[in-house]
């Protein structure tokens, strides 16, 4: 028996060697269960996941610029080898984040919140990092190749999830948590790799600020801002120390005349999109509308609701309920509701056709039941159903809806008046107001005499309940002095 286990022991150990890497920035060895190839493959496989995710914002100044910009960088970063791509994605939060494989996206969000080039730099720098010291290939090795995160999370609770989970099949991505060390590291590099490329890596450190003060209004209440930058370690910290590392590398280096590019970034972001784009969907008075697709229904009052472009989520506020609505796959009502029933591994507990204000649809309740309810007697899994659902399949021409609502089996008598209210509101938008409702966008004005930063805005015609809010987005505060030519951001229709 010992001659096979210690066979075990040193195959094992052979594997480990074979699968040691050198890091291409400390240059010391390390345990990776991804190769370079596997990193490339994997950032080309995400990578049209991400664009089904969120799409590209339609600016190709601002998409030249990244590009532009991200080659550069990566030419004198640590793995000049790689095939980088850098894209704009179309979401409205604050976020960066870089794919294994030389793969990094900007959501408009985080450009919106930019005040000059440098602070740019110094996080593209920052996402090239991740890229270059491996973090993304070792943050897999630990995952062990798993559990890839779905962006934005899901908002119900953990035993519904599922449905948001399953119905986001083929659009997740990677979009991993760093640790620590690894955004240290990352900062650290995201410094060396814009200087480098003669920007000044000190204005990093006060877009760090931006994200502190972001975080103070989440805190208050607005949504909060996803991982980039947020947590590890707090963005005050990293203030202080990115301030220094600049110093000390401009100093190493020799850099002086380092760009900042305030003005002329500025203006080339004039115009972009800001915050939730009406034509994807919008909340408002209880009531989700879609211009594009041009419908409505109602949203359960006081429930929690998410949306982006693959699907439209709600969660009860005490997370026992969820409801999504989403494209179902099939050519009719009765194929959709098939895959349906597959998809979701239910049993079908009746089902009818129906009309919902003139759409022909298809209703269903089903249930699914846990893997060790049904190694359980068939009287128990009747009693007590893991979930219960309803399913409305609501057919718009070629087009075809599924609206799920799901709790708990004891719940869901309690939950199926609301699912069933929204789902036979369901019907064609026609009020011009919401199908003409037009984006809010960032609008770069020019101050004519000196000011402070609040005197400035509320010329501009910014409400009172906004101004800390535009105070943030210029990375200022309200009581800052402003001399006369001073670009500043507003944000109007």
């Amino acid at each position: 028996m010992k001659r096979p286990f210690l066979f075990a022991c040193n195959a094992a150990f052979l594997l480990l060697l074979a699968a040691c890497t050198t890091n291409p920035v400390t240059g010391k060895k390390q345990v990776s269960l991804m190769s370079e190839s596997q990193e490339v493959a994997l950032g080309q496989q995400s990578d049209p996941q991400v664009l089904a995710q969120f799409g590209l914002v339609e600016n190709p100044a601002l998409q030249r610029f990244i590009q532009d910009k991200g080659q550069k960088m990566a030419a004198v970063s640590h793995r000049p080898e790689l095939k980088y791509e850098f894209k704009v994605v179309d979401s409205p939060v604050i976020n960066a984040f870089a794919v294994p494989g030389g793969y990094v996206y900007f959501t408009r969000g985080i450009m919106a919140h930019f005040n000059n080039e440098a602070q740019f730099a110094g996080v593209l720098g920052h996402e090239i990092g991740h890229i270059t010291a491996r973090h993304s290939a070792q943050q897999q090795t630990k995952a062990t190749f798993g559990q890839l995160l779905l962006i934005g999370g899901m908002i119900a609770s953990p035993q519904l999830a599922q449905y948001g989970e399953q119905a986001m099949q083929g659009l997740q991505v990677l979009f991993l948590k760093f640790g620590r060390d690894d955004e240290r590291e990352s900062d650290r590099l995201g410094v060396e790799y814009s200087t480098k490329i003669g920007y000044d890596a000190k204005q990093m450190a006060d877009f760090f600020l931006t994200l502190q003060r972001e975080q103070e209004k989440a805190g208050a209440g607005a949504e909060p801002i996803p991982s980039f930058l947020s947590s590890h370690p707090n963005p005050e910290d990293r203030y202080n120390t990115v301030k220094q590392l600049a110093a000390e590398t401009q100093q190493q280096v020799g850099a002086s005349n380092l760009a900042v590019g305030r003005d002329s970034y500025l203006r080339m972001i004039e115009g972009l999109v800001y915050g939730d784009d009406p034509k994807q969907g919008f909340v408002e008075n209880s009531t989700f509308y879609h211009p594009e697709l041009k419908f409505q229904f109602s949203v359960p009052t006081g429930w929690k609701h998410q949306n982006s472009p693959q699907q439209f989520q709600m969660a009860a506020p005490d997370g026992k309920a969820m409801m999504l609505l989403t494209l179902a796959p099939g050519e009719s009502l009765e194929a959709a509701a098939q895959q349906m029933v597959q998809q979701f591994k239910l049993q079908p507990v009746e089902s009818k056709q129906v009309t919902v204000n003139s759409f022909p649809a298809i209703a269903i309740v089903a249930d699914q039941v846990a893997d060790q309810q049904q190694q359980q007697p068939q009287q128990q899994q009747q009693q007590a159903p893991a979930v219960r659902t309803l399913i409305y399949l609501i057919q718009d021409g070629k087009t075809i809806y599924a609206m799920i609502g799901a709790s708990s089996g004891p719940d869901f008598a309690t939950y199926f008046p609301t699912f069933s209210s929204s789902m036979q509101n369901f019907h064609r938008l026609t009020d011009a107001d919401k199908l003409n409702r037009q984006p809010e966008r960032v609008r770069i004005k020019s101050v004519t005499s000196a000011t402070t930063l609040s005197q400035a805005l509320t010329r501009f015609q910014v409400p009172n309940d906004r101004l800390e809010e535009m105070a943030i987005l210029n990375g200022m505060q309200l009581d800052d002095r402003l001399t006369a030519g001073t670009l500043i951001k507003v944000v109007a229709k």
